[in-house]
């Protein structure tokens, strides 16, 4: 299965960080490819067995899906693993230097879509996070 990688550097620290990503009522507010969909719902058991949902669906109503899965593995601050419902195994990595976190987003590919959709997808997510996280620390 190929394996597609997204990055992005927020300006922030990576405790910082680490609660944006993983706290349900930020995860509505910054999980989207686009201005045209939106996350109605979240809920997050980071711990290593724990479940995870997003309800990410087209504002228009148009369509909607469940992004689940199940962690593997939870270091805080530093890394997830989790299997998505379909099987798919995604690693997420979080790396402070100077203030700033790199965040790596490693994923087994699924057959539907094109690689560069799917990796431009989620790049897009991950582009969005970084907005929200650089706008609003706390």
């Amino acid at each position: 299965m190929k394996q597609i990688t997204v990055k992005s550097k927020v300006n922030a620290p990576v405790g910082k960080v680490w609660n944006l990503w993983s706290t349900p009522e930020h995860i509505v507010k910054w999980n989207t490819p686009a201005e045209d969909w939106h996350t109605t719902r979240a809920e997050n058991d980071l711990r290593s067995g724990g479940k995870f949902l997003s309800r990410m669906e087209a504002k228009d109503g148009s369509f909607g899906f469940d992004f689940a899965g199940t962690y593997n593995e939870v270091i805080p601050n530093k890394h997830i693993a989790y299997t998505i419902t379909d099987g798919r195994k995604v690693t997420v990595d979080f790396q402070e230097e100077n203030n700033e976190t790199l965040i790596e987003t490693v994923f087994e590919a699924e057959n539907q879509n094109s690689l560069e959709q799917q990796r431009d997808g989620w790049q897009a997510i991950m582009d969005n996070f970084k907005k929200y996280a650089e706008k609003h620390l706390v």
